[in-house]
């Protein structure tokens, strides 16, 4: 067996390998980085899930190659701009700001709208940046946002977006390999961001939400990205929070984060250790997550 000379998000490369993409670099001397890694792919037949090249991370690892000297590509053709670096902040928005002050039952049906790509979702940025403590960034990769309405006044706000690739904890919990986290981790919604308006001040609302929230994320998710979802994740910061409604709910505790975050390179906690939580959306969580295939 080759010996295996570099990793990178699960895959690993051998002395083979690299012969390999030498042999292609050299076969396509005229070929930008992105047509080198969409050859590779197809050399490899390297696909996602939906059968499309996993072109993005396998420009990422011959990026990786070529910064550790074990390949050489040519120079990049151009830069383009990054627009999350240069994004512009949600615009403030007016809207009703009256009290709500009631017992539960007095709020009537409470609608769940999906905002994502329509008019409302700009209200929806604009509210999450203005009125949560860590304010509002750009998802990345399959996502959902929600207005809760009590008749057309919003009162809470959910985001959801794609699961952390790694996340010890959940990984523990699930109990699954590495190919089955590869395989299955668009599984696994993350709660990124849910909040109940300031002048919403209402009794078990939040436990209330994150109920109604969890009956319906499964089949959102299906709508939109043709696939369920079978596991929720949230963190939450214990030095500002204690996770109440989360716990009344029904999430359970999974463990703490190591506060390196996602793209540590100093090995040292660099930022408050979370609470992690976690839902369980189907009774066959672990059979569906830990397949490997």
């Amino acid at each position: 067996m080759d010996e295996v000379v570099f990793a990178y998000r699960g895959r690993r490369v051998t002395a083979g390998d690299l012969e390999t993409i030498r042999a292609l670099i050299a076969a396509h001397p005229q070929a930008t980085r992105r047509a080198l890694s969409q050859h590779l792919c197809a050399a490899w037949q390297w696909v996602q899930p939906n059968g499309r090249p996993r072109d993005m991370v396998c420009r990422g690892l011959m990026l990786g190659l070529h910064r550790a000297g074990l390949i050489a590509l040519p120079a990049p053709h151009h830069r383009p701009p990054n627009p999350l670096a240069h994004r512009v902040r949600p615009t403030p928005t007016a809207i009703d700001r009256t009290p709500v002050r009631c017992a539960l039952a007095d709020l009537g049906p409470l609608a769940f709208v999906p905002v994502r790509r329509t008019e409302r979702e700009r209200l929806f940025n604009a509210l999450l940046d203005a009125h949560h403590p860590l304010g509002y960034t750009q998802p990345v990769g399959e996502h959902l946002k929600y207005l809760v309405c009590a008749g057309k006044q919003p009162l809470a706000l959910f985001a959801w977006s794609s699961a952390p690739r790694h996340l010890a904890p959940r990984d523990r919990f699930l109990g699954w390999s590495m190919a089955a986290r590869r395989a299955n981790i668009r599984g696994v919604a993350y709660n990124t961001r849910f909040l109940i308006l300031p002048w919403v001040e209402v009794r078990y609302l939040a436990s209330h939400l994150l109920g109604g929230m969890m009956r319906r994320l499964s089949a959102d998710w299906q709508q939109h990205y043709g696939h369920p979802i079978y596991f929720a994740e949230t963190f939450v910061d214990p030095a500002r929070y204690a996770g109440t409604c989360y716990r009344a709910a029904n999430w359970v505790r999974l463990g703490r984060t190591t506060g390196r975050g996602k793209d540590d390179r100093t090995h040292h906690a660099t930022r408050s250790r979370k609470e992690v939580l976690g839902y369980v959306l189907h009774p066959r969580f672990r059979e569906r997550l830990a397949a490997e295939r």
